[in-house]
């Protein structure tokens, strides 16, 4: 559950906010409030009405397309570079994935009625949320891609990368099961790839907490996902 707290960043830390004309901020910024939110936590769930949109300062969100089978895999990552629930400004929107907290967090959030409301008046605000949605759209096709064609040692590490990029460190905690639903695959296959890696020398992995060691090494590891990836976002941005 949030929790309302201090010192934990201010809204500016999170990228588009700061990439905004600041009078097209100051819209937004009565109606921030900035929450802290623990790993694992379910903002929201496929099919739910958009009611808040999150802002993150630091930490890392997962976006996980939902079976019919109660089975789930992830998609795309939003980092401090980006925003969840952001088409929620161009109208009442649905949610079509389950958005959960990967890393611990604090963000900015907006009730979605302030955000409509904002944004119908800002042309730049609008901008955002269609430039970001691409964004998402985007990882979404490579990550597709990715599953459906790379082994599970190269999409680990991909996923690694990106999660350290997020978290702008290269410690990273985060379970085994975790690692497991975010990757589709059995906890087992998640214990051999992560000894693999380990034994190359490229992280140390235990008791959830993930260093990595050797970040060249990683990335030779790693498929070409992660530097496309890297590509589009700036492109897009």
């Amino acid at each position: 559950m949030a929790v309302h707290v201090l010192n934990t960043g201010l809204p500016l830390d999170n990228k588009l906010l700061a990439s905004l004309p600041r009078d097209h901020f100051d819209r937004l910024q009565p109606h921030l409030v900035t929450i802290v939110l623990p790993q694992g936590d379910i903002l929201v769930e496929a099919g739910d009405e958009v009611d808040q949109v999150y802002f993150p300062h630091y930490g890392m969100l997962s976006l996980l397309a939902v079976l019919r089978d109660g089975k789930a895999i992830e998609t795309a990552t939003v980092g401090r570079e980006g925003v969840v629930g952001a088409m929620a400004g161009l109208g009442l929107y649905k949610s079509l994935v389950r958005v959960v907290v990967q890393m611990p967090m604090a963000c900015s959030k907006i009730a979605a009625k302030h955000f409509r409301a904002a944004a119908g008046a800002s042309e730049p605000l609008r901008n955002l949320c269609i430039r970001y949605n691409e964004v998402l759209l985007s990882q979404a096709r490579v990550t597709a891609a990715c599953n459906a064609l790379h082994s599970i040692e190269a999409r680990f590490c991909r996923w690694l990368l990106q999660s350290a990029d997020r978290a702008a460190s290269d410690t990273v905690a985060l379970t085994q099961e975790f690692l497991a639903e975010m990757l589709g695959v059995r906890r087992t296959s998640v214990t051999e790839v992560a000894s693999k890696v380990q034994n190359a020398g490229a992280i140390t992995y235990s008791r959830g907490v993930i260093k990595i060691l050797d970040r060249p090494a990683l990335m030779r590891m790693s498929c070409e996902c992660y530097e496309t990836l890297v590509d589009q976002s700036a492109i897009l941005a």
